[in-house]
């Protein structure tokens, strides 16, 4: 039987590896009979990402630098080409120096700050608006978020900052885009071993912090993100748009740890 994305087609940005979340995504998307793209920046990521693109039957690559207006306007053409229309994106890219995700959160530098929401915020609304002009029958834009956007999380310092701008971009584009029947919704994880996590101080510390807390004793699994964006990205998700959507084994309702962690 034809799975829920058969027949739609769309690009995934930032995998990294086999363990990043977008790879969860994008295999979700892909087993449900969707035709994904993916995107990289530079050869060392390209050769990660050929491989996992290949095991999933997909040939279109494109590397692109979400800073740079030439390399995004290449990545869409060469998408247009190919397809002519697409029905989702989902944009996985966030960056701060590695050297202040760690201390207080009063010594961001200003041009870390300023590269962190570029990167991390700006290039959602960048690629929005491109992938928005290749969606005539309306389709789905997913970022990724986490809950340090909201709650103070150690070590997340700036990264914390970007995540709320993200957020609240994440609400415009929603009402922007919904009269043309674009859905746009943010995912938040919990705390996740990925390498992007593990650039942030003391992840491990809070990886096993949040599963012993948390609701569900667990933290989010690769496959239960990708089955939240299957159904942000599918016809189920249809009357779902400007949504930060949890997926974090319940952590963000506590107000305090367990009894058995005080």
């Amino acid at each position: 039987m034809p799975g829920k994305m058969a027949g739609k087609r769309g690009l995934v940005m930032g995998v990294a590896n086999e363990r990043s979340i977008a790879w969860g995504i994008a295999k979700a998307l892909a087993d449900e009979g969707a035709h994904v793209a993916f995107s990289y920046q530079g050869e060392a990521f390209g050769k990660r990402v050929e491989p996992l693109a290949a095991s999933v039957g997909s040939s279109i690559l494109v590397d692109v630098d979400v800073t740079d207006d030439a390399s995004l306007d290449a990545a869409f053409a060469r998408l247009k080409d190919e397809w002519g229309t697409m029905d989702f994106l989902v944009h996985a890219i966030a960056f701060s120096d590695k050297t202040e995700l760690t201390g207080r959160f009063i010594n961001t530098s200003r041009g870390n700050f300023a590269n962190s929401l570029a990167i991390s915020c700006y290039s959602f609304i960048d690629v929005a608006r491109r992938a928005s002009e290749m969606m005539p029958e309306g389709g789905s834009l997913i970022t990724l978020t986490f809950e340090g956007s909201n709650r103070v999380t150690p070590n997340y310092n700036v990264m914390g900052v970007a995540k709320a701008a993200l957020e609240s971009a994440t609400r415009y584009l929603a009402n922007d885009l919904g009269r043309q029947n674009i859905r746009v919704n943010a995912i938040s994880p919990g705390p996740m071993k990925t390498l992007a996590g593990a650039a942030i101080g003391g992840a491990r510390a809070t990886f096993r912090h949040t599963e012993q807390n948390a609701p569900l004793r667990a933290n989010a699994t690769l496959e239960a993100i990708g089955g939240t964006a299957v159904w942000l990205c599918s016809d189920w998700g249809a009357c779902t748009t400007g949504e930060i959507v949890r997926v974090d084994g319940g952590y963000h309702v506590l107000g305090m740890p367990q009894p058995e962690n005080l």
